[in-house]
C-alpha cells in the first residue's frame, strides 16, 4: 500500500464524516494538533530508561486515547460514523487523576511557580504539556465554529465534552509527569524568581 494518495494535493483533506474540507479547517487543525501531542508524548518515553517501563505504558495508553480523540473530533458528530467508534467517556480522564494522584505523593508543594525543564524526559514533558493546551484551545475552536458547541458547552456532544475534560486533565498530568520525572532522577524543580 503507497502512504501517498494525491487526494490533498489541492490543500483539502477528509474528516472521517466523508466531508471534504480545506486542511486548514478548524476539525483538521484541531486533529492535527492532537497528533502533534501524542509525538511530544513518544519524545517523552525516546528519553525514557528501562526503570520507567511504567511511565511508558502510561504513556502509551494516554497516546491510544489521544486517537480515540481525533477520531472523534473529526467525524463531526455523524452519527453513522460516530457508532463505529469508541466514545471517550470519563476513562481517560479517571486514568489521568489517578496517575496524578500516584505521582503528586511524592513530590514537593509547590510555593512557587517553576521553569521548565530538568532531564530530557521532563523537559519533553513540559514541551508536551503547551501542546496539549494548544490542542484543548484546537478543538474547543472547532467544536465552536461549526456550531456543534464551544467555550460555554452548549450544544456539545458527551463525547466533545468528555475530549475536552481529559485534554484540560491531560495538561495537568504532563506538568506533574515533568515534576516526578526530575524529582525519580533526583533534580529539583527551578523555581522562577520575579
Amino acid at each position: 500500500m503507497k502512504i501517498y494518495t494525491g487526494t490533498g494535493d489541492q490543500g483539502r483533506t477528509g474528516l472521517l464524516s466523508g466531508h471534504r474540507v480545506a486542511k486548514d479547517h478548524p476539525r483538521v487543525r484541531a486533529v492535527g494538533d492532537l497528533d502533534e501531542l501524542s509525538s511530544w508524548l513518544g519524545m517523552v518515553t525516546a528519553w525514557l530508561g528501562p526503570a520507567e517501563a511504567d511511565i511508558r505504558r502510561e504513556i502509551e495508553r494516554i497516546q491510544g486515547d489521544l486517537l480515540d480523540s481525533g477520531a472523534w473530533i473529526s467525524s463531526s458528530g455523524e452519527p453513522a460514523v460516530r457508532n463505529r467508534l469508541r466514545s471517550p467517556g470519563e476513562e481517560p480522564a479517571r486514568f489521568l487523576e489517578q496517575a496524578m494522584d500516584r505521582m503528586d505523593q511524592g513530590l514537593e508543594p509547590l510555593r512557587s511557580f517553576i521553569l521548565a525543564g530538568g532531564t530530557p524526559s521532563a523537559a519533553a514533558a513540559h514541551g508536551a504539556r503547551t501542546v496539549a493546551r494548544r490542542a484543548e484551545r484546537s478543538v474547543v475552536t472547532a467544536l465552536s465554529s461549526d456550531g456543534t458547541g464551544g467555550s460555554d458547552g452548549a450544544g456539545m456532544d458527551s463525547g466533545e465534552a468528555a475530549v475536552l475534560v481529559f485534554l484540560n486533565r491531560l495538561s495537568d498530568y504532563l506538568f506533574v509527569l515533568a515534576r516526578h520525572l526530575n524529582q525519580r532522577a533526583g533534580r529539583a524543580d527551578v523555581s522562577w524568581k520575579a
